[in-house]
């Protein structure tokens, strides 16, 4: 019966990071680096607005669409943080966390044998979904511009079966970003051509020295640009699974006929907390980004001591250092470091078209435990 299945789907391997995480399980005593999810506590006052919803009887099906209050609340927030505005009746959608919303576009959006570009290293959740929705995946290695994507790059990978650019900044795995004169850069590039703008910004909240900018805030390919968001990472609600497209009417009206049939409404209570996270939340989500910036800071520092040359994140909570004054093989030393020091992180190989020799470190993690696996790789190198 196994040849009756789906050829791109039983092509799909189990993401690596999955697969590292059980390896590094199978372990005792490990101090792990490795999940993308806020250490802290969904902040209190966003619990008691979703315990309100239980207690309000907000327990029945949602409009397929999301919430109007959440929809208004998203897009309040996008105004007010972003200067990006979206009309919260006609171009929001609420998803089932970003997850579901990068699949969606993608779904809506391409057609057999479309090319999609997307700057590497890169979060592994996109390759997949790429060719379940028969589009060919285009990378750009972006490893020799400090993990940015250029013009020049951009340019030279567009054809005529280009649909759709994948932009992902802030960055996980790299942690860069792009500024506003980058991003303009772009724009003057993807104007020229029929292509869409995918632009996952997840982490816009957790960007450290500067301002985030969307790619969506020029107004001369906002028709082309669908922005994908949520709370997961930026208000410590991973569990909760609340995202958002925005995006042009037009393009909207599709997402939707997608989105209803793999969802016939998004948690009812989680919506009621995500309202109130988007309303209220922003003292709590800087607290956050001020304590993440710290552990950015010593992590950072810790690693270039030790000759692990590492770009300081502008973004995100993960930094990327390189280990090939040590090893070429990013696999193999992290298992080193597993084996050996007991410390758990992500070889670069789990990541789209990772690059080489290159690990990902989380610091949504304690200092004491960061501190912990620093003083662990420490001794390790020493003695290597």
């Amino acid at each position: 019966m196994k040849n009756l299945f789906n050829k791109d789907v039983q092509s799909l391997e189990i993401s690596g990071i999955i697969k590292m995480s059980e390896i590094i399980k199978t372990y005792d005593g490990v101090v792990a680096l490795t999940i993308g999810e806020p250490d802290f506590q969904t902040p209190f006052l966003i619990k008691e607005a979703g315990k309100a919803a239980i207690d309000n009887n907000r327990t029945f099906y949602a409009p397929t669409a999301g919430e109007p209050a959440l929809r208004k609340a998203a897009s309040s927030f996008m105004e007010r943080r972003y200067y990006l505005s979206y009309n919260p009746d006609t171009e929001i959608i609420v998803t089932n966390g970003t997850t579901e919303a990068v699949f969606l576009t993608l779904k809506t959006l391409l057609s057999p044998g479309d090319e999609v570009i997307l700057a590497t290293p890169a979060y592994p959740g996109y390759e997949p979904v790429i060719k379940l929705c028969g589009g060919v995946l285009v990378p750009i290695d972006v490893s020799g511009t400090r993990f940015k994507l250029t013009k020049e790059q951009l340019e030279q990978a567009i054809t005529s079966k280009t649909k759709a650019i994948i932009l992902t900044f802030p960055s996980n795995p790299t942690g860069a970003i792009l500024t506003k004169d980058e991003l303009m850069d772009l724009a003057k590039v993807i104007e020229k051509h029929n292509v869409f703008v995918i632009s996952d910004e997840l982490y816009s909240e957790l960007v450290f020295d500067q301002p985030h900018q969307s790619i969506a805030s020029f107004p001369s390919i906002r028709e082309k640009v669908i922005v994908i968001n949520g709370v997961s990472k930026s208000h410590a609600m991973t569990g909760w699974r609340i995202g958002c497209t925005f995006a042009p009417s037009y393009i909207t009206n599709e997402l939707f006929k997608v989105h209803e049939y793999l969802n016939t409404s998004i948690s009812s209570i989680s919506q009621e907390a995500a309202a109130y996270a988007f309303n209220h939340g922003e003292k709590e989500v800087e607290q956050m980004k001020l304590e993440y910036q710290k552990r950015r800071d010593y992590l950072c520092k810790r690693l270039n001591a030790l000759g692990l040359d590492t770009i300081v994140p502008d973004g995100t909570f993960y930094a990327f250092p390189s280990i090939k004054r040590f090893h070429h093989d990013s696999y193999a030393f992290s298992m080193e470091l597993l084996e050996q020091a007991k410390v758990g992180l992500l070889p670069s190989t789990v990541f789209t078209k990772g690059g080489s020799g290159r690990l990902r470190i989380s610091f949504a993690y304690s200092m004491e435990k960061l501190n912990e696996a620093m003083n662990r790789i420490e001794q390790y190198l020493k003695n290597k």
